[in-house]
């Protein structure tokens, strides 16, 4: 009896460290889900944002689609972890579709969010259903430089030393002096802004260097889902070489904005839904 009564205990304890594992798993994000629709949506922010930049998308579909909306850690004030890198946050993101057994869900994603949503598509095309790409490329580098290449051990170090030397004040100037280049919605240049200030300032650098350095140009080749791909109404002027950068993309739908610059969702509200509805319910 005693025999028995000690491989209960070692099997209670075995389950109950499974269970807590399973509980504590950690992923290179925070989520928010709601909704309750049988199809999911995976909403992925762009650099230094949080989730809440698409709470007017959200509000606009969770009544149909059940939403998983990310901050990516270090981001907009999210709890930073150790060793952040693109490669990293694709495979945590991944990991969580699997894990969470949510079936070929959309996914959405701006900006550096975009170019995580082509990796994820390119690198496991048999789990996801469907891409929004919003205003990314799929090698930002290469749009200023034709000829780049990324490097394959690229040292991050000099970004983050400049990053990380800057006062409180000077990174909010930066910032203050380059979001109207990306935002024309006035209403929302603090918001947005506060986002950077409150983010991890190594994660902020490390992940601009990184992100820099990313050339999924081949890589997408493999994505095998419907997938679209909305732009800011100035790249209509860039069109040969923004749609050059997807060549490899059989499966895109290039739509450029009538109006406003890189945060589409803000500038260009009501264009952006309707695309989005097309898309999302065809």
């Amino acid at each position: 009896m005693k025999k028995y009564i000690i491989l209960i205990i070692a099997f209670l304890f075995s389950a109950l460290c499974l269970n807590v594992f399973a509980q504590t798993k950690s992923y290179p994000f925070e989520v928010l889900k709601t909704g309750k629709g049988k199809q999911s949506i995976i909403f992925i922010p762009g650099f230094a944002s949080s989730g809440e930049v698409w709470n007017e998308t959200k509000t606009a579909f969770e009544k149909d689609f059940t939403c998983y909306t990310l901050t990516m850690a270090g981001f907009a004030g999210a709890k930073p972890q150790l060793n952040p890198s693109f490669g990293n946050w694709k495979t945590g993101i991944a990991n969580y579709i699997k894990d969470n057994k949510i079936e070929k869900p959309i996914i959405i994603g701006h900006s550096m969010g975009g170019g995580l949503t082509l990796a994820i598509a390119a690198d496991y095309p048999e789990l996801i259903g469907k891409i929004v790409v919003v205003d990314a490329l799929p090698c930002l580098a290469a749009l200023t430089d034709p000829s780049f290449k990324s490097k394959e051990n690229n040292d991050c170090s000099s970004t983050v030393n400049q990053m990380t030397v800057m006062t409180e004040t000077q990174f909010y100037d930066m910032q203050k002096q380059a979001m109207p280049r990306l935002l024309q919605d006035t209403s929302k240049l603090e918001m947005v802004i506060g986002w950077s200030v409150k983010s991890d300032r190594e994660t902020f650098a490390q992940m601009y260097c990184d992100f820099f350095n990313t050339d999924l140009r081949n890589k997408i080749s493999t994505i095998r889902c419907p997938s679209l791909i909305l732009l800011e109404s100035y790249f209509i002027n860039l069109k040969p070489a923004i749609e050059g950068q997807y060549k490899n993309l059989k499966t895109a739908n290039f739509q450029y904005a009538n109006k406003g610059l890189h945060f589409i969702m803000y500038d260009d509200t009501e264009w952006y839904l309707a695309q989005l509805n097309n898309f999302l319910k065809s």
